[in-house]
């Protein structure tokens, strides 16, 4: 019980430090301190409390708006949408066409009455700039988001009236961050394991911030996963992990990890499948705003992402470099078949993707937080913490290096050190210590 206080106070904190633009600080040693209580504490194996104290810390973020980002605008326009019978991928959110849908929360500058001139389909040359009259993000281009992550936004925009704005998001997100807590406590102990390494994820201050306060769909993504993984029957796996890539692209990139074709085909089959409707009402317009977003956010040149390969490499050949990597890693998780744990295969995997690229939003690493407890690997929860200190330092190209360098490192000693239990010993020891080493 007093753990769970811990973890209740640590969330609460975080979530009030984000609200003041304090949070890369307070969500390290939120984060610190829940680790070490729940190192040296934690007594419990009750699913139950786990659970209970998963709710318990999602709590906090319903209290706030969006604070890490407004991508949960964009969300609520996206369902909204759908609902009227129309397509997020053919209009853009200040198309006049779409007036009727305009709120007051979403639209605290224009009523439905107000006209912007914006009338056609999206363009590859629309600004990408964010508009004072709106909280949606880049309302001059069409949505992002796959049509599994849509579907989502759908559900929960019919139960959710307009006036509550992104609060029905936050609550779904909240529910879905309690259901993963469950499902990650009852697979470790039917694995034989402490059940008790739920609460890296259920009782996370990371997860709070960017689950019931932020509505991140990333925390969507993660529950799908876990979810692929921890299934029995091939095609349940391949479906469950297909979509997951349908809510975010980036699980795809687990598939190399996956030891048998079937259910790498019907992964990539569910992923097709799922954006034949779209297909069929945007048509060529079903890409929405990827390649636009990929462009933008410097992925298609490496001028502004690869921020660990910026540190010694030109922005030239830091895409060449991290296409490399990519191959390199994905031969890498072929040869480990067979030799050790999929999740564990998954873990670092995904970690070291978000390492290669180091994309600046922080809640792109939830998945990685989950699948670290599953695998058994904590150290990867340096990733996410680093990037929010990359995201702090937008603009500084160096010291965004620099932290995310500092999370490689960390990742790489604490395999090292795995490695060599005995050496690992000398450096720390107790009760942390004996448990890090064994964990599976």
């Amino acid at each position: 019980m007093k753990l769970l206080l811990v973890a209740v106070a640590c969330s609460t904190a975080v979530i009030v430090a984000a609200a003041h633009s304090w949070y890369p600080n307070a969500l390290l040693l939120g984060t610190t301190v829940l680790l070490l209580v729940l190192l040296k504490f934690a007594r419990t194996k009750s699913v139950l409390l786990l659970v209970a104290g998963a709710a318990l810390c999602q709590v906090p973020g319903l209290t706030h708006a969006p604070i890490t980002s407004t991508d949960a605008y964009r969300y609520v326009w996206d369902g909204r949408v759908q609902l009227s019978g129309s397509s997020p991928y053919s209009h853009v959110p200040l198309d006049d066409a779409l007036a009727k849908l305009r709120d007051p929360i979403l639209f605290p500058g224009l009523t439905p009455q107000d006209r912007t001139g914006i009338t056609a389909p999206p363009t590859a040359d629309a600004s990408v700039d964010d508009d004072p009259r709106t909280r949606i993000n880049r309302p001059q281009v069409p949505t992002i988001y796959p049509p599994v992550a849509q579907a989502y936004f759908t559900v929960v925009a019919l139960v959710t009236p307009w006036s509550a704005g992104t609060l029905g998001l936050q609550l779904a997100a909240a529910l879905v961050a309690v259901g993963l807590t469950w499902l990650l406590a009852v697979e470790l102990k039917r694995r034989g394991r402490d059940p008790r390494w739920a609460a890296l994820w259920g009782w996370s201050p990371i997860v709070a911030l960017e689950a019931s306060s932020a509505a991140h769909v990333d925390v969507l993504a993660a529950l799908l996963i876990i979810a692929a993984l921890t299934r029995r029957r091939a095609w349940l796996l391949g479906l469950l992990l297909g979509a997951a890539g349908a809510v975010k692209l980036l699980p795809l990139l687990l598939l190399p990890a996956i030891p048998r074709l079937r259910p790498k085909f019907v992964a990539v089959g569910t992923f097709l499948a799922s954006y034949v409707p779209h297909l069929l009402v945007a048509g060529t317009l079903v890409a929405g705003f990827l390649p636009g977003y990929l462009n933008q956010e410097g992925f298609s040149d490496g001028s502004s992402r690869f921020a660990i390969l910026a540190l010694v490499l030109p922005p030239d050949a830091r895409q060449l470099v991290a296409g490399v990597l990519a191959v390199g890693l994905a031969l890498l998780a072929l040869r480990r078949h067979g030799r050790e744990p999929v999740a564990v295969t998954c873990c670092w995997l995904y970690g070291a993707a978000l390492l290669v690229a180091t994309p600046t939003y922080p809640w792109y690493g939830l998945p990685l937080i989950a699948l670290a407890v599953l695998a058994g690997r904590i150290e990867w929860v340096a990733v996410p913490l680093a990037a929010y200190w990359a995201y702090a330092s937008y603009g500084h190209d160096l010291r965004q290096g620099l932290v995310q360098l500092a999370a490689l490192l960390i990742v790489v000693a604490a395999i090292t050190l795995r490695h060599y239990p005995s050496a690992f010993s000398r450096l720390i020891s107790g009760r942390a210590a004996r448990t890090l080493i064994r964990a599976p």
